[in-house]
This record gives structure tokens, sequence and C-alpha cells, in this order.
């Protein structure tokens, strides 16, 4: 549309993830680059649009578990992405009104659009930080004030490791998030994934996928699960382990097979201690 506009010193001729990702599951902050790019991905990977839904309905279940079963009181969401319905706060909210949020993003769009739409309460912060400087997140005054490391925490990298390069060193960002976590925390992680010989066909489509996500964005890695089982550290994985998304604690039982393309997202929740 010729006439969008968007906030101030925000370039909206260039894709951005956090606007593509609203636009695949069906959000309006998006504009007119957003929705090209999403649609050469649906073009590429026809379930992609499904692939968002299962997304935000795996968090549902991975928050709601970690609010009730796993007793967690506290929650680092960092990589949160646009707000939408069923944010992490309104998840682990509805299990324990008590629950505090923090949303950690680097982007200006998803902060502005964070504090307007979510701001901040007594139970919910958001702070502009980047993951891959895992310190400034830990030590940010706004974080210290408001989680107790002491105690445990639930940390949620979902749909953002995939963003960090090799070259940035994605083990280490993982390993100081862990190591600063105290027992009974948890980390919840879902990302991009080639399934190898496993499933040839996508492999070949991770490998595709992960040229038009380098062309488009200058991110995006499609990483093996053992690449991406290393990220828990010596946390245990929690049952069924690191599996596609429809695959995690499904809230219904599942008829007739998983389309292959839902081997492209996998995701865990593993425990320290």
């Amino acid at each position: 549309m010729p006439d969008e506009q968007g906030p101030p010193g925000i370039d909206i001729s260039k894709p951005n993830v956090a606007r593509v990702y609203d636009y695949q599951i069906g959000g309006k902050d998006n504009f007119a680059a957003d929705r090209e790019v999403g649609d050469q991905i649906m073009r590429l990977v026809p379930e992609s649009r499904e692939q968002g839904r299962e997304h935000r309905a795996f968090l549902r279940r991975v928050v709601r578990y970690l609010a009730g079963e796993a007793g967690i009181r506290q929650f680092i969401d960092i990589g949160s992405g646009l707000p939408t319905q069923g944010n992490v706060h309104e998840i682990a909210q509805q299990v324990n009104p008590a629950a505090r949020v923090v949303y950690v993003d680097n982007d200006p769009v998803v902060v502005r659009h964070s504090q307007a739409l979510i701001g901040t309460t007594s139970t919910t912060r958001v702070v502009a930080a980047d993951l891959r400087s895992p310190w400034a997140i830990l030590g940010s005054a706004e974080v210290r004030e408001f989680i107790d490391f002491d105690r445990p925490v639930a940390v949620l990298l979902l749909a953002i490791m995939h963003h960090v390069a090799d070259k940035e060193d994605p083990d280490a960002i993982t390993g100081t998030l862990r190591d600063a976590l105290a027992p009974g925390s948890h980390l919840a992680i879902s990302h991009f994934c080639n399934p190898g010989a496993a499933h040839p066909e996508q492999a070949a489509l991770a490998v595709a996928s992960e040229k038009l996500f380098s062309e488009r964005f200058g991110t995006g890695r499609w990483r093996t699960p053992e690449e991406i089982t290393a990220y828990f550290g010596d946390f245990r994985l929690l049952e069924p382990g690191l599996v596609p998304l429809p695959q995690w604690r499904p809230d219904v039982t599942q008829s007739g097979a998983m389309p292959g393309a839902a081997h492209q997202i996998v995701g865990g929740v593993a425990r320290k201690g």
C-alpha cells in the first residue's frame, strides 16, 4: 500500500523478521515489504502460515506447563516479538495471577508496540536489549529489580536462536543464560531445524529456506537437532524431548500423519537440577 506510514525513524521499505511473523499469523502490524517476503516464504513453504499458528500453540502449552505443573513464577521472554493475542503474561497469569514476565527485544518497533500495548505493570516489564549480549540482559537494572535470580526462572528463547549466526557464538550465549539461573529454573527453545537424512525432502527445503532468509534478512540458520539440543547444556530435557512443535505435549491426541514441514521447527523444555 503506497500510503503506508510507519513509526518515526523506522524504515518500512525493508522487511522485518517480527513483522513478517506477525503477517504470517494474521496480525496487522506489518507493511508491504513484510508481506512480500511473507508471501515468498509461503510459496517456498506453503505450510508456513500453519507453522506460525503451531508455534503460538506451542508457546501456550509451554507457558501453561511452566506456570502450572512446574510452579514457575518468573519469566524472561527474550526475542519476544510483536504483541499478539495470548502473550506470555496473559497465559501465565491465567494459571497464577502473580506471575511476573519480562519481555526483551532489540527491535525498536517491537519495543514501542510492546510498551504501548503491554506497558509496565506490577507484573510485566518491557526491556530493550539484545540476546547477543546476554550479560546486558542479566545485568539490566530493570530486569534485576523485577526478577529474583536466587529463585527459579523460566527463560524463553522461542524462534530467536536461529537468528543468531554461528560466528556470534550461540553456545556461549545460551551457556551464559543457563549459568545465571537458580536450580529449578527452566529453559524453553524453539528453532528452525534441518532434520538431515531422516527427512531428506525437508532437509533440502531447509537449505532453500536458509538461503531465502539470509538474502532477505541477513539471518536464519536451520540447525540440526544435535546442534539445538546442545543449547540446553546439562539441563534435563523434559519429555518428549526436542520434537516437532505439534508433538510437544499436545492438548489433544493427533490423528493422521503429521505434515512434513512440521519437521522444519522443533522445540523443547529443559530443567536445571
